[in-house]
């Protein structure tokens, strides 16, 4: 599907620039990173299968990009803090953030555990604190200059069965939107970008009929592709994107505007 997508950018519009970007091996990460190359950005890929990461590494050598594999496990600061250090020794700076790393399971919200919960905002929620703060304060704050991208997901309301991840997604949503107005005195940019439905390893995980259930919802009729949600990540990096800061941008073929989408579930007897 990736084979007919063609860049909207010129291949120097990010030239210069530094990307972190967590979770950068597979999916949507690994799309923003080869991006992010194309457009001339370096990249450092930041996630805990060096398998994977090499394979986007080699990817971006071949695009003439330079990229920096950077194994973590982005939910321990001193991992973190190891991550930022390799960066900067590297590449001097880091310009761009791509927060993409996060997971979650299906459950109904009444056997949603405690430790279930903890282990879903420790990644999406806590871990892109850590990092977002420490690349801030390390490199962005110092230069007066940066690009803070969050990722949510769509719908942006409560959705069945993911009542723990819909609301870590909606913390960073907000987080997005304080920064951009704290971080803003020094030159700071922070947006929250929403995918859809993208086809992705992930999203085949769930099986072929929910995704067709889930597609059937998408006025746009298609699954998003990767490279789709990576060129507006790309854009936003560069000088195109620059009076962006404080939103969030959906990339949902339609769905958040449509709603649920499906009738809600039967109204279960009362003992009453």
């Amino acid at each position: 599907m990736a084979g007919d997508f063609r860049s909207p950018l010129r291949s120097d519009a990010n030239a210069g620039r530094v990307a972190l970007v967590s979770g950068g091996g597979t999916g949507l990460g690994r799309a923003t990173a080869l991006e992010l190359a194309r457009s001339g950005a370096s990249v450092v890929l930041v996630g805990r299968r060096v398998e994977l990461l090499e394979r986007t590494r080699t990817e971006i050598e071949a695009l003439g990009a330079a990229a920096l594999v950077a194994p973590a496990d982005v939910r321990r600061p001193e991992d973190v803090e190891r991550v930022v250090d390799a960066a900067i020794e590297r590449f001097g700076h880091v310009d761009v953030l791509v927060n993409n790393a996060g997971g979650q399971f299906t459950a109904p919200a009444e056997e949603i555990s405690d430790k279930g919960w903890r282990a879903v905002h420790r990644l999406s929620v806590d871990a892109v604190w850590s990092m977002t703060r420490t690349v801030a304060t390390r490199s962005m704050i110092p230069r007066r200059d940066g690009l803070v991208v969050f990722v949510g997901f769509s719908p942006r309301r409560g959705i069945p069965g993911y009542a723990h991840a819909a609301a870590g997604r909606a913390a960073v949503a907000n987080l997005a939107t304080g920064l951009a107005l704290e971080w803003s005195r020094y030159g700071i940019r922070s947006v929250c970008v929403v995918p859809g439905m993208i086809d992705t390893e992930g999203l085949a995980g769930y099986g072929a009929d929910t995704v067709a259930a889930w597609q059937r919802t998408i006025p746009l009729g298609r699954l998003g592709r990767p490279e789709e949600v990576g060129s507006l990540i790309a854009f936003l990096a560069s000088a195109g994107g620059g009076y962006v800061t404080g939103g969030t941008i959906v990339v949902d073929g339609g769905v958040d505007a449509w709603g649920q989408g499906e009738p809600p579930p039967p109204v279960e007897g009362s003992a009453a």
